[in-house]
């Protein structure tokens, strides 16, 4: 019977115990030797199985494992081993009776496990010893990047271009973890930090998706929106239907949220006219509220048919535009 080298892989992202039967049976049944004594190490041997830390031969300790005991199991360290993996390929490849290799896996990442990455790298990058520049920062001075890479991220979605929709949310992604590891050194009493924000977030869509959590039936479309908004008055006491708009965001947007808001609840006041106003400045807003909230009758995004009309005149700036001299 071909003697059998088994190289079991885990996650570095779960705790260390937490493998698969298979992967408990093999590490039971054949001598066990790692390059690394980690936590996995320790973990096995807690188990009561016995691991030789190999600092160096340990293609040929392997070997002469499985030779004398029809098998062996290298347990990869977080990094997964390569170099040791093909070293042993290489040389079973030229000498096949000596062993079979096969590769375990004794755990998998789950969904999501490269966060735990940004997060761990993120923590480097602001703490002592790490960048001066992230250090140095606050919640009011990255303001305006955050408010940036949301741009950018809609400028690829406005452009279906999904690639880069990738990458902006990764900058988008960056300034949250900066922002959480800032607010780690505020005073007592006020710091939180990332699994605050992320669990706040899974309490929040646990409450407010009752049909998905809670057994509630799902119903249409419109009914899932009212009964987020409902749940979410009950969340939050506001004395205002304009209570929670952000009031930073563009201001033709700012309007239609206004507009929206007022609508949802029935409030019909009439924007004011144009015509009454006393000033230039206030004739123009309020043409333009008007023109706004005709929109919103029409089922159209004013801002997003403004956007629309002057990337379209942006076109044609640049179409008008003299050729560069060649120099």
């Amino acid at each position: 019977m071909t003697a059998r080298i088994v190289l079991l892989v885990t996650s570095p992202r779960l705790p260390a115990g937490l493998l698969t039967s298979a992967a408990w049976d093999a590490v039971r049944s054949a001598p066990v030797l790692t390059g690394v004594d980690g936590e996995l190490t320790r973990a096995v041997r807690t188990a009561g199985v016995e691991v030789r830390v190999m600092t160096e031969g340990a293609t040929q300790a392997l070997l002469d494992a499985a030779a004398t005991h029809g098998g062996a199991v290298w347990l990869a360290g977080p990094a997964g081993d390569d170099a040791l993996a093909r070293e042993l390929g290489l040389r079973l490849a030229r000498e096949p009776s000596l062993a079979e290799l096969e590769l375990m896996y004794g755990s998998w990442d789950p969904p999501g496990a490269r966060l735990l990455d940004a997060v761990e790298v993120m923590d480097r990058l602001a703490s002592p010893g790490g960048d001066p520049w992230k250090r140095a920062q606050t919640h009011r001075s990255l303001a305006a990047f955050l408010l940036e890479e949301c741009y950018e991220a809609y400028d690829a979605i406005s452009a279906d271009d999904t690639d880069s929709l990738r990458e902006e949310l990764g900058d988008v992604l960056l300034q949250v973890l900066l922002h959480a590891r800032l607010a780690e050194n505020l005073p007592e009493g006020k710091s939180w930090t990332v699994d605050d924000v992320a669990g706040g977030l899974v309490d929040k869509m646990v409450r407010r998706n009752p049909h998905v959590f809670a057994g509630e039936p799902a119903g249409t479309i419109e009914e899932i929106e009212a009964n987020w908004e409902r749940i979410k008055r009950a969340e939050k006491t506001r004395a205002s239907v304009l209570d929670g708009i952000a009031l930073s965001q563009p201001a033709l947007a700012l309007a239609a949220k206004i507009l929206d808001r007022a609508g949802r609840v029935g409030l019909a006041v009439p924007p004011p006219l144009a015509g009454s106003q006393v000033d230039p400045e206030a004739r123009l807003g309020a043409s333009l509220l008007a023109t706004v909230a005709a929109a919103r009758q029409a089922g159209i995004d004013p801002e997003a048919a403004l956007r629309r009309a002057a990337l379209a005149y942006a076109d044609a700036v640049r179409a008008a535009e003299p050729a560069t001299p060649e120099t």
